[in-house]
């Protein structure tokens, strides 16, 4: 099947693109040539600068469009701004734990349902609306953003909703692709670990003391974090031709994390894995 087409002339719509892993895709996207539509919820300001940040780099500056996620209402809006021609979708605009509380909703049921509306509803939504027009057009890349948690594995103490919400959408990558098989469009799933983003920052390090935070980092595989950069760049590599044997993969791209989640409650000894090196 024919999934080959010129970055130049390729156009890329990255959900949740005004910071973190969106903001890395967007600029990395745009680096490489592509036409880059992004989406922000509240975060106009921080779309804004961003866009001007690429400005004297990009050939064609990444443009942003309001978009809440949540409201199909606001989906059909997003549709009508945006070009006839959607190649590339970035499914990455989601809630966490912490930024699902900072909406100022208190009720618990409210809120898990909120994280179903935007973290499940809302990508399936929108890949509905953009999927007809890649196949008639006989290319296309859909990468969905899940999480190591509820993606991959399960940690205990993480909120229900929080990974149910992941895990669906691993579901939907494998489901799209099994029906996608024999079609021209790729669909992946990419479930980071422990991101330097703000989200990763508000749920899980800014509740601990520095000293906490520092020693949980130092748990982690590699005893650091990852920099938004490197999932992007493992995004824009699944748009290449070479990650079509890739079609339907749910990618933990979590340094280990996924493959050993217990390592963030204490650190295993290595001693016996050491000497049996060669």
């Amino acid at each position: 099947m024919e999934t080959t087409k010129s970055a130049t002339s390729r156009t890329v719509l990255i959900t949740g693109g005004s910071s973190g892993i969106g903001a890395a895709a967007v600029r990395h996207f745009a680096s490489k040539g592509d036409k880059v539509w992004f989406t922000y919820h509240q975060g106009k300001q921080r779309a804004l600068e961003l866009i001007d940040s690429l400005v004297p780099t990009s050939p064609e500056p990444p443009r942003a469009v309001s978009f809440d996620q949540s409201s199909w209402d606001s989906l059909q809006q997003l549709i009508k701004a945006l070009p006839s021609e959607i190649d590339i979708l970035v499914n990455n605009a989601a809630l966490g734990t912490r930024t699902v509380e900072l909406t100022g909703i208190e009720e618990k049921h409210r809120q898990d349902e909120l994280f179903t509306q935007v973290n499940c509803l809302g990508p399936l939504w929108l890949t509905r609306q953009l999927l007809p027009g890649m196949l008639q057009r006989g290319y296309g890349k859909i990468l969905m953003l899940s999480s190591v948690g509820g993606g991959i594995t399960a940690f205990p103490g993480f909120r229900d909703t929080d990974g149910m919400t992941k895990a669906a959408i691993a579901f939907l990558t494998r489901k799209w692709a099994a029906e996608l098989s024999h079609n021209p469009v790729d669909v992946f799933c990419v479930c980071p670990g422990a991101v330097d983003t703000p989200m990763f920052r508000q749920s899980t390090l800014d509740p601990l003391s520095p000293e906490s935070a520092n020693e949980l980092v130092a748990r982690l595989p590699g005893g650091r974090l990852i920099h938004p950069n490197e999932i992007a760049e493992v995004l824009w590599w699944l748009t290449t031709p070479a990650a079509s044997i890739l079609h339907g993969a749910v990618i933990d791209a979590s340094m280990g994390l996924g493959v050993h989640p217990g390592c963030i409650a204490a650190q295993a000894s290595s001693a016996n894995l050491k000497g049996d090196v060669i």
